[in-house]
């Protein structure tokens, strides 16, 4: 005969259950399938539309060397698209789908309020199996991830949400069906280790190529991740927040290396912004920024320090 569960645990993958479940009904619509025609063949992925009027987010990957381009939501027939503008340094793409109908729109939530552990729901089209839905945690935040070509896409979320070929540009949401993150990559022969674009970096992509069909921003020349700053440091360095950018490679002759930036330095500070993670890093690098001396406050082997870097104009 077997066991039941304890009436404790029942409620508890009930309240697990329902969580999954109304996340899924609120985000699921919003996300449909992309499907390519080019010069390389055919291809598919996954895309969220955030706006009525036919936005709709994707990667920047799943859309290279598009010819034609259609997306589908969950029970409807193909519409046409059109590439709006997309940012190979985030591995994010504008869609317009050419529709005369109100579609259903997905909310952005604020990813810099994420804590590991929480639950992460991925939403997408994986090998041509449409509406397709995983659920795990998120298991890290503010990673670093060589992109194809070479570019470091930055601020990822992890999750351990299972992702497949063709959830690319689909959605990972939170509890409450707000977007989280567009899902990006997989590594090949890992389990468990699945990467999203952060919601925050995700918005403000969006408004840049909303706007110019472009992202033309401020660079460092230097990769980094989030890391946490240890009570007492961040008291010797005048200040009372958890978290910094550890730097973890600087470009040769790039603006980093000019200022004296090393691997292993914690920047906190930016001119008057709080440097907490990569996302804010990349709020602060816009265009006007090119060119503007500015001031480091960093952490170098636990001694604060102060350097003036002059932001460079990021090529490609």
């Amino acid at each position: 005969m077997l066991d039941t569960l304890p009436d404790a645990d029942s409620l508890l993958l009930d309240a697990y259950s329902r969580a999954v479940t109304a996340a899924v009904e609120r985000a699921g619509p919003a996300v449909l399938h992309v499907a390519v025609q080019g010069r390389r063949g055919q291809g598919t992925g996954s895309g969220v539309t955030v706006s009525p009027d036919g936005l709709v987010l994707t990667n920047a990957h799943v859309v290279a060397g598009a010819d034609s381009l259609y997306v589908t939501a969950a029970e409807g027939r193909p519409m046409p698209a059109r590439l709006l503008g997309e940012d190979r340094d985030t591995d994010l793409a504008l869609l317009r789908a050419e529709t005369s109908m109100t579609l259903p729109a997905a909310e952005l939530g604020d990813s810099a309020n994420l804590r590991v552990g929480q639950l992460a729901i991925a939403i997408g089209n994986p090998l041509g199996f449409s509406s397709t839905v995983t659920a795990g945690v998120v298991s890290a935040l503010g990673r670093s991830l060589a992109g194809r070509g070479g570019r470091p896409i930055e601020d990822l979320v992890q999750t351990d949400a299972a992702l497949n070929p063709g959830n690319s540009g689909g959605a990972l949401v939170d509890s409450s069906g707000r977007v989280i993150g567009i899902n990006t990559a997989i590594i090949a022969g890992a389990q468990g280790l699945c990467f999203a674009v952060a919601a925050n970096t995700a918005q403000l992509v969006l408004g840049e190529l909303v706007r110019f069909g472009r992202v033309r921003r401020a660079s460092l020349g230097l990769t980094g991740q989030r890391e946490a700053v240890p009570r007492r440091l961040a008291r010797a360095a005048g200040t009372e927040q958890e978290t910094g950018v550890l730097v973890t490679a600087v470009q040769a002759r790039g603006p980093a290396d000019l200022a004296g930036l090393a691997p292993g330095d914690l920047l906190l500070r930016i001119g008057e912004q709080a440097v907490t993670g990569i996302d804010t890093l990349l709020r602060w690098l816009t265009a006007e920024r090119v060119g503007e001396a500015t001031e480091l406050l960093l952490l170098r082997r636990g001694d604060p320090r102060r350097l003036r870097i002059v932001p460079g104009e990021r090529q490609g």
